[in-house]
């Protein structure tokens, strides 16, 4: 058996920088294990990365990017005890958040540490959990970062509950699993796009109501139209910037907003009268810890969910897949990596 692999690896900002290196397979340490990658999934925050879009935050390179990974246990290190070789695993987005409070020694796989574009990849066994029974590796892939994002803000932190209206940004990864997460527990969904093609599409998925943002340009009043006045309970703030404008005065009085995305840039600004009068809850959402992914992981075999892929890439067209999620997708964009598929 070869002990050589194949691995992406960024040199500098910009995706023509993206080299497929090869390299040796990586061996554990004390507490570590190999993990045989079957599918990486992508998120925006790749697209960040890879492009050197944020000043304040740049990575170490050279990098293998990506942070989200589905695979098999391949080989353990010495006194590792969550896993067995042969058990499916996803990556965890944060080494080293295990439960509570966000703190300072966490680290991202894909920026601070190196990511999951490889054929191999080696993590502290406290970095990884076990993958949902129900899911192949491309549909667990999507878990560790989008499906946990939704999770964290409805459900660990969210409380939400049937009756409910939850309004989302959009139809990335983060938003369909938000709108499948809130159907899921009786809550009624709208979503907003600039696509009608899309909105038929999540209205398929189950949701409620679609806003075309072209077409409706006040898109809050619109979402408060639909609720009969009353405002919307949760909104997925997925653009930012001056966006969060309308999101407070689409919201509910005592609502709750959660920041999550930095579409339309890394400063938001909100009006402070709708503020005061509307009493809202606004939290940032980055990501969540190990346990809150355990927790999904359960209910996604419980539910049944299958997270929407909209296209899989090769492992060697990389480059393609960035550009396709640069242009927008419906739900997620996945790399095919493994030798060999998990099975669902």
């Amino acid at each position: 058996m070869s002990q050589s692999m194949r691995k992406w690896r960024l040199a500098a900002p910009g995706v023509e920088h993206l080299v497929l290196d090869t390299a040796a397979r990586p061996l554990p340490g004390p507490g570590e294990i190999v993990v045989r990658v079957g599918a990486v999934s992508l998120n925006y925050r790749d697209l960040i990365i890879v492009r050197g879009d944020d000043a304040d935050n740049p990575p170490q390179l050279p990098l293998t990017p990506a942070s989200d990974m589905a695979g098999t246990v391949a080989a353990l290190g010495a006194g590792v005890t969550r896993f067995r070789e042969g058990d499916d695993v996803i990556s965890t987005f944060w080494a080293g958040w295990i439960d509570g409070r966000w703190h300072e020694g966490a680290r991202q796989l894909g920026s601070a540490l190196p990511g999951m574009l490889a054929e191999y990849v080696v993590l502290h066994e406290d970095w990884a959990v076990r993958a949902p029974r129900t899911l192949n590796a491309a549909q667990a892939s999507t878990l560790p970062c989008a499906g946990l994002t939704a999770w964290f803000a409805l459900v660990e932190t969210g409380a939400i509950h049937a009756g409910q209206t939850v309004l989302v940004q959009g139809t990335g990864g983060v938003a369909l699993f938000g709108a499948q997460l809130a159907r899921a527990h009786g809550a009624d969904v709208i979503v907003i796009s600039g696509s009608e093609d899309k909105l038929r599409r999540v209205r398929e998925l189950g949701a409620t109501h679609g806003i075309g943002r072209t077409a409706n340009g006040d898109w809050a009043g619109a979402a408060r139209e639909l609720t009969g006045g009353r405002g919307v309970d949760h909104i997925f703030e997925l653009a930012g910037g001056d966006n969060l404008h309308a999101s407070v005065r689409a919201l509910a009085q005592g609502g709750r907003i959660s920041l999550i995305g930095v579409l339309d840039g890394f400063c938001m600004s909100l009006p402070s009268v709708p503020s005061f009068l509307g009493r809202p809850t606004i939290q940032g959402i980055g990501v969540g810890h190990r346990r809150a992914l355990e927790d999904l992981v359960r209910a996604v075999d419980k539910l049944k969910l299958e997270p929407v892929i909209d296209t899989t890439y090769a492992f060697d067209a990389v480059p393609d897949a960035i550009a396709h999620l640069a242009r927008g997708a419906f739900g997620k964009i996945v790399v095919d990596v493994g030798e060999r598929a998990m099975t669902a």
